[in-house]
């Protein structure tokens, strides 16, 4: 199956592709006259509001272009940290564009907790039928920025189930065996394979 991603994030793409690529499905980014999509976010501290608004501005946007009746994929996430009251949550994008990696880790300066989980919801649109999945990761926030890969918040969350390297010390693969995304891509998957009756 050819899934349109209706993200800008080239990241998201290549995670996507990493795991749904195995299964044979591809994945690209849905480009829309040559631009990538301009999402209007919602003003929601729930991922699956934020989701449900983009696949419904996504569908908008293929309307009675060649990409009507494509499968379209969201997805939202967020880096939701358990001392500063799930903070930044949905507003993870925003929050590292203004204050940046740097911010949280003031925030968390001197913190002995420094648990936090990302989380994602994703939802596919293929011919009118819907499927959301949800996926987390449970991890730590580091002391300070470690590795070179990765986006976002990546440099400073270490996985629970790793071994204790963040996400951007590892590879595309290794951080696709592990995170938020890619459980909420395999939920996904099961639930196509499996509707519920």
């Amino acid at each position: 199956m050819n899934i349109i991603f209706a993200t800008g994030n080239k990241n998201k793409i290549a995670e996507a592709n990493d795991l749904l690529g195995e299964l044979g499905h591809t994945v690209q980014g849905l480009i829309i006259d040559g631009k990538k999509p301009n999402f209007i976010e919602p003003q929601s501290a729930n991922l699956l509001e934020v989701a449900l608004s983009k696949i419904s501005q996504a569908r908008s946007m293929i309307k009675n272009t060649d990409l009507e009746g494509s499968a379209i994929l969201v997805e939202d996430s967020g880096l939701f940290i358990d001392s500063i009251n799930n903070f930044p949550g949905v507003f993870s994008s925003f929050i590292h564009d203004s204050i940046g990696i740097s911010g949280i880790l003031k925030l968390l300066k001197g913190s002995i907790n420094r648990d936090a989980e990302y989380r994602a919801v994703t939802i596919l649109d293929l011919q009118g039928n819907t499927w959301t999945a949800n996926g987390i990761c449970r991890g730590k926030i580091a002391e300070l920025e470690i590795g070179e890969n990765g986006f976002g918040f990546d440099p400073i969350f270490i996985p629970c189930q790793g071994d204790g390297r963040t996400f951007s010390q590892m590879s595309q693969k290794e951080k696709s065996t592990l995170s938020h995304r890619s459980n909420s891509l395999r939920g996904l998957l099961e639930s196509i394979k499996h509707p519920s009756k």
